[in-house]
């Protein structure tokens, strides 16, 4: 991997303080391999969007950039205001743009329906302040009613103010090198970067992919389905195949590579160097 390419990590704020420790320690391992950033998601539930102010301002303080996640599920103009400002105010530069998911039991999805009104939104209150990245689905989001309807609103999130995108994982290259293509079609110039999702066991991958609709191919279904209770071989087979996609991915001209880390290190890190970055 060249060093003109960049690389960040995702994780996802812990519920409990033995949860705060580990991704401590995940982080500090993560940290030597000198990310761009780490993003942190953002929950619909009140005190999930506290943990992630809090996991946002700790990475802040150890002096690594962050990028909370924002998104439109319950959320108010207000709220999301007073959130802007904080980070603002705590140095953030890059937020992470989102629609979300409606938990069940939650009736409406807030004051925004939409990614890009949530862009605009953050554009019309913090001018060029931050660094907007939205999501995009090479494989088409599962609600999309086509894959046309879906590259348009990816183009109407872009237009609204998003500086760059990070893509569902996928395991599929084509399908990433074919929505980029469409993209750039419909005059989307700016960077794309591929989400990747490290295999560690595979059902759990398998439970994720089919909320998500990030379909897994039938090869690697039956392969890893063949090792059952084998976590060793699942993983082994999950590194060359991850670290091979990725490789293909930026020796194609990919901006660089996004971790959905789960808030694990090891196979992140495995991957990254095998691709040639060391700590």
């Amino acid at each position: 991997m060249s060093q003109n390419k960049s690389f960040s990590f995702e994780f996802f704020p812990p519920q409990t303080a033995e949860g705060m420790e580990k991704l401590t320690a995940t982080r500090k391992q993560l940290a030597m391999l000198k990310p761009e950033f780490f993003s942190v998601t953002f929950g619909a539930g009140g005190s999930t969007q506290e943990r992630t102010l809090e996991t946002v301002l700790q990475i802040k303080s150890e002096g690594h950039d962050a990028a909370p996640h924002l998104s439109c599920v319950g959320s108010t103009r207000e709220n999301i205001r007073a959130l802007l400002q904080t980070y603002k105010n705590a140095g953030i530069k890059r937020i992470v743009a989102l629609r979300g998911d409606l938990p069940s039991g939650m009736a409406s999805i807030g004051e925004f329906q939409y990614a890009n009104e949530l862009v605009s939104f953050i554009r019309a209150e913090t001018g060029e302040h931050f660094h907007i990245e939205v999501a995009a689905y090479p494989e088409f989001h599962p609600q999309a009613k086509s894959a046309r309807d879906d590259l348009l609103n990816f183009k109407r999130k872009m237009s609204a103010g998003a500086n760059s995108a990070i893509t569902q994982y996928f395991y599929n290259a084509d399908a990433y090198f074919r929505f980029v293509e469409e993209s750039r079609k419909l005059g989307v110039t700016a960077p794309i970067v591929p989400g990747i999702m490290p295999i560690v066991r595979f059902s759990q991958l398998a439970r994720f992919s089919d909320a998500c609709g990030a379909e897994i191919p039938r090869w690697m279904r039956k392969t890893l389905e063949g090792y059952g209770d084998d976590v060793e071989s699942v993983q082994a087979f999950g590194l060359d195949v991850v670290t091979q996609l990725c490789e293909k991915l930026l020796a194609a001209g990919a901006p660089g590579v996004h971790f959905y880390t789960l808030n694990q290190a090891k196979a992140s890190r495995e991957i990254l160097q095998r691709l040639g970055y060391h700590a």
